[in-house]
């Protein structure tokens, strides 16, 4: 039974651990790095345009230092992301965690191929480059809308785990 003011999330946050396993300070690490990720896809799809716009070697490097970062930044979050997931049983047990799980890999691989492009055939920018940037933006999207469901829908990570 819940109290009167409780509400269901809460209630079930209380009978299933869905707190951070990884955290500093009391703040959930994975939550703080997937900014970087997507700010960084973003920074690469709008040097792509830039560079289609104008044809400026300056954005055609910023493109590949910006996807560089996104997929480093990437890495680190999902390797954060994947211990809360493994840690964690209340994660772990929602259909929710694992789709996010499945579309950031995604991400993370097109990511890794945008950078892999960048560096082994810099001509190839327009248009395979831009496309995988759009592409990486949109799964950016998707990742990023599940992982908002798992934190406003089912409470993941919104206090550390007790065991810290």
């Amino acid at each position: 039974m819940t109290a009167r003011n409780e509400s269901p999330v809460t209630s079930a946050i209380g009978r299933l651990d869905t707190g951070s396993a990884v955290a500093a300070f009391g703040h959930p690490l994975h939550a703080m790095l997937v900014h970087f990720p997507i700010a960084f896809v973003a920074a690469t799809l709008a040097a792509d345009v830039l560079y289609w716009h104008g044809g400026d070697p300056f954005w055609a490097r910023v493109g590949v230092w910006a996807a560089g970062a996104a997929f480093a930044t990437g890495l680190l979050a999902s390797v954060v992301g994947t211990a809360e997931l493994l840690l964690v049983r209340g994660i772990r047990v929602r259909v929710a965690s694992w789709k996010h799980a499945i579309a950031a890999m995604t991400l993370l691989a097109a990511i890794g191929m945008n950078w892999g492009l960048r560096l082994s055939d810099p001509d190839a920018i327009l248009p395979h480059g831009l496309a995988l940037s759009a592409l990486c933006g949109v799964l950016a999207g998707v990742a990023g809308w599940h992982g908002g469901k798992l934190v406003f829908d089912h409470g993941i990570a919104i206090r550390v785990s007790p065991k810290d």
